[in-house]
């Protein structure tokens, strides 16, 4: 039966018309639950960029199907690049520990769990402290392991990461004050020892 999902495009008008979703190979008497239709899924890295990928079918219930669909149009996406977003942060989440990804003003990014920090800010705290993990974690007040799981993402996934930083690092005090008038710049009178 699991051969059978993974048909040719060409072959899956054929396949339909010989199987229907409400049969069950192994007892017909007994139905399986509604499916919808194959859904084609092709992988790429979660900042989409043009990379090698594959088409991949798979079944999902329907009702999967269209809390898909909701989540592809909230973000302008298509079901497929949808589907391949979260398989990609599905299989990034399973290969690197405390990593989470969620929604941000700038689209979706890796996040430490249980924080409020993409990794790429902890990082940005990883250069202050020019790389010293150990001091990055007593200044988060974190398991040094937490910051360790953002450094490794890092290694990964360079390029997402790096972007992010670079484009922080474009937002000077000009930028941030046009974008919110009331800003003003705080100097510190106490001089760093």
């Amino acid at each position: 039966m699991a051969a059978m999902v993974f048909v040719l495009h060409r072959e899956l008008c054929e396949f339909r018309k010989r199987w229907t979703p409400l049969q069950s190979m192994r007892n017909p008497r007994k139905p399986t639950p509604q499916y919808a239709t194959i859904l084609t899924i092709v992988t790429r890295e979660v900042n989409m960029r043009k990379k090698r990928s594959a088409v991949i079918s798979m079944r999902l219930p329907k009702d999967s199907e269209r809390r898909l669909k909701r989540m592809a149009s909230r973000h302008g996406w298509t079901p497929s690049d949808a589907s391949a977003r979260l398989v990609e942060e599905g299989l990034r989440r399973s290969e690197f520990a405390f990593i989470d990804f969620r929604d941000s003003p700038v689209g979706r990014q890796a996040y430490i769990q249980g924080s409020t920090l993409a990794v790429w800010e902890i990082m940005l705290l990883i250069r202050s402290y020019k790389a010293d993990t150990s001091a990055v974690a007593r200044h988060l007040r974190w398991p040094e392991n937490k910051v360790q799981a953002a450094v490794n993402y890092a290694a990964a996934f360079p390029e997402e990461v790096n972007e992010a930083m670079a484009e922080n690092d474009l937002v000077d005090f000009e930028a941030l004050k046009r974008m919110l008038p009331q800003t003003v710049e705080f100097v510190s009178k106490r001089t760093a020892k």
